[in-house]
């Protein structure tokens, strides 16, 4: 029995690959089908179930594209309406792989469809729950996306579903079972997910609040429904693209978006489409030189997060600035969320583009010990802190204000365009996304902070 986890760092999203006697099950597969396909080769293995835990809000699946490469069957577990050829399973029902069985467990909560897989070895023994959003390290997954979707879903109501599926269908299990959850730690699917990536079940009992015997149904519902921060705007269009199925062929996309165009039809492109222009470089290219107009998110493991939390808009057309060489990478990590309009990338670059007549500009970066006296020169300057509440409220400069990155598209409007603004955050990757929103927004009097402004104790 082999059991392999492919972590996303990008999505905090964690699929795997289980493999019994010659038979390969995936579970909650990205979109790029070659890692699995790779695994079963390597191991000689034939695919024969792809298992979805849920309809995903935070990412495409790769479910249609890989059963069709492979001929294996797409499995849900009861209540689900995939719009699609699947195996829509009994609770309690057994799937054999090789010498194996698996499972199927109805954990409804996190989603009404919600399900666990318990692997079951060639003894007969428990070994391991893969949880999908029912239960992560030290948490459990939100029952308030669906309500995006389905508004009589209140998030109350799932909550007591989740409570109830802890109680009857976790929580019996053995100890020693591990514990194999969708996501980790960074992932909006959950609010306090711990950084280990799997957990035996024993010990989770011990550390995780959602498994504590002595926590009531209503203390449960109350502690995961209270300050549940707003997710990204595409979770809803993710869900109804995995459970229709209208999804595009990645390579589809690929072809579409992987086109290289001179300055001149780059510029064409960007006022006929209205198009959204997403510079994916690194921090300080984007500060020494960029495109008037575009937007900052680059390319790291926080990329995809960070364009569904500014890029409202999932069918939006999109034109790339990249680094040369990463064009492929930037356009694979939209489309893992859904961002699938992808129409071409600047083929010489930002330097190109310059070099070729059209405007570029430079991100006004002071350093620390230019600080005090810029503040000083500056009447009336807002500094604000990008971070999130729990990062500012750990430490942050008293003059400033906070204000996280992921509220500025709708939170902008109460700031004053005549005034000056200071932005601050922990490397500059945040600041430098915000001044390009900014920018957008029609503000003129913006710098950013270079690096780290907020581990400096006194200025």
């Amino acid at each position: 029995m082999k059991i392999e986890q492919l972590y996303t760092r990008g999505l905090a999203e964690a699929s795997y690959y289980i493999e019994c006697n010659g038979e390969a099950a995936i579970i909650d597969p990205l979109r790029d089908p070659q890692p699995y396909l790779t695994l079963a080769r390597k191991n000689k293995a034939k695919i024969r179930f792809i298992l979805e835990t849920h309809f995903h809000a935070d990412f495409v699946s790769g479910h249609q594209e890989l059963a069709e490469k492979t001929g294996a069957t797409i499995v849900f577990g009861p209540t689900a309406t995939p719009m699609y050829k699947a195996h829509v399973a009994k609770d309690g029902e057994i799937l054999s792989l090789g010498d194996c069985s698996i499972r199927v467990m109805h954990t409804p909560g996190h989603s009404l469809e919600s399900s666990t897989y318990l692997l079951i070895d060639n003894n007969g023994k428990d070994y391991a729950i893969f949880t999908g959003d029912t239960l992560f390290i030290d948490d459990v997954g939100r029952p308030d996306l669906v309500q995006r979707v389905k508004a009589e879903m209140t998030p109350d109501f799932l909550a007591g579903l989740l409570f109830d599926s802890l109680r009857n269908k976790i929580i019996p299990l053995a100890d020693e079972v591990l514990v194999y959850p969708g996501h980790g730690a960074g992932s909006a699917c959950g609010r306090k997910i711990g950084e280990m990536t799997f957990d035996t079940l024993g010990r989770q009992k011990q550390t995780n609040f959602a498994l504590s015997q002595d926590i009531t149904r209503d203390e449960f519902i109350r502690r995961v429904t209270e300050n549940l921060a707003e997710p990204p705007a595409y979770y809803p269009f993710n869900i109804l693209m995995n459970a229709t199925g209208d999804i595009p062929d990645l390579e589809e996309v690929l072809k579409k978006g992987n086109r290289a165009l001179s300055s001149k039809d780059f510029y064409l492109q960007w006022q006929a489409e209205d198009a959204v222009v997403i510079d994916t470089r690194q921090v300080a290219d984007f500060q020494r030189q960029y495109i008037p107009g575009s937007l900052f998110i680059g390319l790291c493991d926080d990329f995809s997060s960070w364009v569904g939390n500014v890029v409202k808009d999932i069918r939006q057309p999109i034109l790339l600035v990249t680094e040369k060489g990463r064009e492929r990478e930037s356009i694979i990590h939209l489309s893992r969320i859904g961002y699938h309009n992808i129409i071409g990338y600047l083929k010489e670059g930002v330097k190109g583009w310059s070099k070729d007549g059209f405007e570029t500009a430079a991100v006004p970066v002071i350093g620390h010990q230019q600080y005090a006296g810029f503040t000083v020169k500056e009447p009336g300057l807002v500094i604000l802190d990008l971070r999130t509440e729990c990062e500012y409220k750990a430490h942050h400069l008293p003059q400033s204000i906070n204000m996280p990155l992921e509220s500025i598209p709708h939170k902008s409007g109460q700031l004053q365009k005549s005034r000056s603004y200071l932005l601050c955050c922990d490397s500059g990757y945040r600041a430098t996304i915000a001044y390009s929103l900014l920018k957008l927004d029609g503000f003129q009097r913006v710098t950013c902070v270079e690096g780290d402004l907020t581990a400096v104790p006194v200025l």
